[in-house]
């Protein structure tokens, strides 16, 4: 496995050198809003501590990205009236992964609704407002 690039984008949204739309941060995780969102409410949860994937994070900080990852997931389930909820980790470029800082997806789901193609930029707008209904239930 390759080396961890603490260059990547996460890294240096991590750093706050890189603009982003949080939704819930914690001592270990940080939730933002996805720029390419695939279903409204697209959230990606990161660990605040390095690592490339599942394959070489330290164990504590995959059960606190799990944990965001569960408690986002109910906040966009009451914020969008979501029927359901899909959770993805692409693991090494085989696996799908583009961005090597580990990070998982949660996207809310309704019944009929396919997600959109990757790779559209979403208007900031847009990103704000679906934000502000997440950090809305959250605060619940």
């Amino acid at each position: 496995m390759t080396a961890y690039d603490d260059q990547n984008i996460f890294a240096r949204i991590l750093a706050g050198e890189v603009p982003s739309v949080r939704v819930f941060e914690d001592e270990r995780t940080v939730a933002i809003m996805d720029i390419m969102p695939r279903a409204d409410g697209h959230v990606l949860v990161l660990p605040r501590a390095p690592s490339r994937n599942i394959l070489d994070i330290d164990p504590g900080d995959m059960a606190a990205v799990m944990a965001t990852t569960q408690r986002v997931a109910r906040a966009q389930m009451a914020a969008f009236g979501a029927d359901g909820i899909t959770v993805q980790h692409f693991c090494e470029g085989a696996g799908g992964q583009v961005v090597f800082h580990t990070h998982v997806h949660v996207l809310p789901r309704h019944e009929g609704v396919a997600l959109r193609p990757p790779g559209h930029i979403a208007d900031a707008s847009v990103l704000e407002r679906h934000a502000e209904k997440i950090r809305a239930a959250l605060s619940r």
